[in-house]
């Protein structure tokens, strides 16, 4: 019955507005999965790993790609998260593992607004103080090395076709917990905060990948591609 509406409503919308039929569906935050699509020439399988994975649809790089038949490595470290990856995302290895460069346990800042949660201290205080968005809680977490992830988990012989990092905060942290040697994807989602198309090449994190080989190669906001070169 209810596809049966789903059609009805679907000619109807068709019938009125006929320009729904050159749109393109996101599921990231920014458009990163259709801007990331075209710079991989429309490939209709691979893997990603995406650490900080928040969520299997609401600002996913992800999913976009899995709706076309890819899989890949769900990463997060909020407690219960993985949940509902298990449940709408079988296909993929889903992970509750939070990701940092020295395993030990730290304080991790749980909100009201799940995107936000993460080990930046300074970051989390000041949207606690100064956002509408509040600390709930906050949680000691045993952190591993990305690496140590990807040893586990990854399918052997597996290429890394793109891999996403968004930790509030966090990132050069996730990064330089990766053997650099052993993995490389062919391109990296990064957030950087408080960074700007003309002072990027400040930033540790541009620093860091552009010593690995990777040249940046579009912007969408907060959220930095990079490419192996």
């Amino acid at each position: 019955m209810i596809n049966i509406l789903r059609i009805i409503l679907r000619y109807v919308v068709d019938f009125f507005d006929k320009s729904w039929r050159y749109s393109q569906k996101s599921f990231s935050q920014e458009g990163e999965d259709l801007v990331l699509e075209h710079f991989m020439g429309n490939k209709m399988g691979g893997f990603y790993v995406d650490v900080g994975a928040h969520h299997p649809f609401r600002f996913s790089n992800t999913y976009y790609f899995y709706k076309k038949g890819w899989k890949g490595i769900n990463i997060d470290a909020t407690p219960g998260s993985m949940v509902q990856f298990d449940k709408y995302r079988p296909r993929d290895i889903n992970l509750e593992i939070p990701i940092a460069n020295n395993n030990q346990k730290i304080d991790y800042y749980i909100f009201d607004e799940p995107a936000l949660n993460g080990f930046s201290a300074t970051l989390s205080k000041n949207r606690d103080k100064n956002t509408p968005y509040k600390i709930k809680t906050i949680v000691k977490l045993k952190t591993q090395k990305l690496s140590q992830v990807l040893d586990k988990y990854l399918p052997m012989g597996t290429v890394i076709d793109f891999l996403t990092i968004d930790v509030e905060g966090y990132e050069q942290a996730v990064l330089t917990s990766n053997n650099w040697v052993k993995y490389q994807p062919k391109f990296i989602l990064v957030e950087i905060l408080f960074s700007r198309i003309d002072n990027v090449q400040n930033s540790q994190i541009y620093k860091f990948l552009t010593k690995k080989q990777y040249s940046l190669i579009a912007i969408t906001g907060r959220t930095f591609i990079f490419k192996k070169t």
